[in-house]
């Protein structure tokens, strides 16, 4: 593969992805790794990118609306067919490689939680879906750096369901169906009870309004530069690791879902805050009060994240930011996402303080993603950027603070 020619040829559109940065130097490596570990050359590049979450904090999973981003960061895989029906996968950073059999479409326990149910969950659902599967070789390397919040297991989810799309269907899975095959590998094969906003944003590309509530998934698009109003999009690693909080998110939905059925409905979608602060009496001891607590937090941050779109659109930026804030401060209150318990550290709730500190008026901040651990999100102002990036990185590391430019695109495929 002659990557200089490939990058030639797809120039505007590979600078819109990337938010005008190069990435020429990182395809040409990933092509030259693919020939170290294969002994061939790669025919495709696929690409999913990272995504972030604007407003909407755990309300897909209840049906809700989130507005949610793609960014240019992102999971790319070089592959190449195989002959056969294994799959083999080297991912940067792991020694050896991923190799699942994939005519063996069987969830397996011991796989639960690992890479490997992944790859065979999601040949399963496409099977399941009559879409073609079968074998290839792939390297993959990503900027969305683990634990990030920036779902790093759905980029790769979306990357996989493309290469499978790509090499034996000639591209025909549309978005959202991606996004679904995603999520019901890393809920039935990985056991991790999420939502579909991940996945949806990463497969869907740009700056949407989600509305899972609706059949399908309603889907609009939100055409919003924040640069040009002098704003950076930040996310910054606070620090911890996601891998071990697995039953941290699963008790989120479930006692949500105690709520809804305490109130006899499948899913909160359809409670509004009247009906569930009336209801308080007849919840109070019937489920715990952190369950009535988070039910709130989702009655209120499904519209808060229709009102955060709005205001986007009628360009009231200081409207959003208030949005955005509020939405943050209920995660932290309400749906008590912010810190393990169990743990001393808290540096979360410290990163989303200092960037009270040196915001208020000016910005916005927030929480970001699954929580518990990861990264809080900001707006800062061009004028704060290098102030509030050298303070976060003192604290928090170098490179802590990463801008973000909202990417165009989902999940593409270039050849």
């Amino acid at each position: 593969m002659d990557v200089r020619a490939l990058f030639d040829q797809n120039r505007e559109r590979l600078n819109r992805l990337y938010g005008g940065v190069d990435q020429f130097e990182r395809y040409d490596r990933l092509a030259g790794t693919f020939r170290a570990q294969f002994g061939r050359e790669p025919e495709l590049f696929v690409s999913a990118p990272g995504r972030t979450e604007v407003v909407g904090n755990h309300t897909d999973h209840q049906n809700g609306r989130v507005l949610a981003a793609a960014v240019n960061l992102d999971t790319v895989a070089a592959v190449a067919p195989r002959s056969d029906s294994r799959v083999v996968l080297y991912s940067e950073g792991f020694p050896t490689a991923f190799d699942v059999d994939i005519s063996d479409d069987s969830p397996r326990e011991a796989e639960k939680e690992t890479t490997l149910s992944l790859i065979r969950g999601i040949a399963a659902r496409m099977k399941q879906l009559n879409y073609k599967v079968g074998g290839f070789d792939a390297s993959v390397t990503s900027t969305v750096f683990k634990g990030s919040g920036l779902s790093s297991s759905a980029a790769f989810e979306v990357m996989l369901v493309g290469v499978f799309d790509a090499l034996y269907n000639g591209g025909v899975v549309q978005a959202q169906e991606n996004a679904r095959i995603s999520q019901y590998a890393e809920n039935v094969y990985f056991g991790k009870p999420s939502g579909l906003m991940d996945q949806m944003a990463s497969a869907v590309g740009g700056l949407s309004l989600q509305d899972f509530g609706a059949d399908p998934t309603g889907v609009e698009a939100i055409a919003y530069d924040f640069g040009a109003k002098g704003c950076a999009v930040c996310v910054v690693s606070a620090g911890g690791e996601h891998g071990n909080l697995t039953s941290e998110y699963a008790a989120i939905p479930a006692e949500m879902k105690q709520v809804a059925a305490a109130l006899g409905e499948k899913l909160l979608q359809n409670v509004t805050p009247e009906r569930l602060f009336e209801a308080l009496p007849k919840l109070k001891n019937r489920v715990s009060d952190r369950a009535i607590l988070r039910a709130f937090h989702f009655v209120d941050d499904t519209r808060r994240a229709a009102e955060a779109a709005e205001a986007l659109k009628r360009d009231d930026l200081n409207a959003f930011f208030d949005t955005v804030i509020r939405a943050g401060d209920s995660s932290w209150e309400l749906l008590q996402n912010l810190h393990v318990a169990t743990s001393d550290n808290q540096e979360i709730p410290l990163a989303l303080e200092m960037s009270r500190r040196m915001l208020a008026g000016r910005g916005a901040w927030r929480n970001h993603g699954g929580g518990f651990a990861g990264t809080i999100l900001a707006f800062v102002p061009f004028d704060l950027l290098e102030t509030y990036r050298a303070m976060m990185d003192g604290v928090f590391g170098e490179g802590a603070t990463t801008v973000l430019a909202i990417r165009p695109e989902g999940v593409v495929s270039l050849r």
